[in-house]
């Protein structure tokens, strides 16, 4: 059974399978509706517990996808399992799938030039009938409203945001407030794997919930990051511990 918000240190993740999450953004793509779509992970959760200004912009999302096995078990934890894990790469090639099925209007933004060219290149390979009306790299100035005015010209129906939390929500915020209609989610490093300039890890990895193991073996330097998840599930049993004296 699916319940529709399960909260994790104050951010409310949406408790649905990833047919669920594709089902209901394309249907809300169809109808011309804007979504606001945040892929969280432990790390993401630990910064909007400390950010007051990114826990309100967490808020405003309309959906926050649980991207990353240390969500699904600090949900277990306090007693309101999600369902499943959904990574945000899994969600952003399911949605180009669809929107090459439709013709949809497709935007990318974010990531080196060279890593964003071969992005657009894959994307043209994989995804034929996709409409791909623009792409940008991610080293603009945030605050320049000409950008987004540029983009919202293009009239997407999906943008692809890859300019690492907390910017790409940050501008995805701004985005909004003057859009008309339009998918936007921010992707992370999601460029980087879609270009092949980053492998993704091997599917026994990805089975076993280990992922972020293949990443540190490959990427060393990103142990400081990885230490965000034993401070995660340390702030998630004290919140158990809260919760249970109440």
């Amino acid at each position: 059974m699916e319940h529709k918000k399960v909260s994790v240190l104050g951010v409310s993740f949406d408790n649905k399978t990833k047919e669920t999450f594709l089902e209901e953004l394309m249907d809300r793509v169809n109808h011309k509706q804007k979504s606001f779509v945040v892929t969280a992970n432990p790390e993401i959760v630990m910064y909007a517990k400390k950010d007051s200004a990114y826990m309100s912009l967490m808020k405003e999302a309309d959906y926050i996808v649980a991207d990353g096995i240390g969500i699904i078990k600090g949900s277990k934890i306090l007693g309101t399992p999600i369902v499943e894990r959904v990574a945000g790469y899994d969600l952003m090639l399911a949605l180009l799938e669809e929107a090459h099925k439709q013709g949809s209007r497709v935007y990318l933004l974010g990531a080196q030039e060279e890593v964003l060219q071969n992005t657009v290149k894959t994307v043209h390979e994989r995804y034929p009938s996709i409409n791909l009306v623009g792409a940008r790299n991610g080293y603009f100035d945030f605050s320049d409203a000409s950008i987004i005015k540029s983009i919202q010209a293009t009239q997407p129906d999906m943008v692809f945001v890859a300019l690492g939390y907390p910017k790409q929500e940050q501008w995805i915020q701004q985005y909004m407030t003057t859009a008309s209609k339009g998918l936007l989610m921010g992707v992370g490093g999601s460029f980087d794997v879609l270009s092949g300039k980053s492998k993704r890890a091997p599917k026994i990895f990805i089975q076993l919930n280990m992922e972020w193991l293949y990443r540190l073996i490959k990427q060393p330097y990103r142990l400081k990051r990885m230490m965000a998840l034993p401070y995660f599930l340390h702030e998630v049993k004290n919140e158990k511990k809260q919760v249970t004296k109440k």
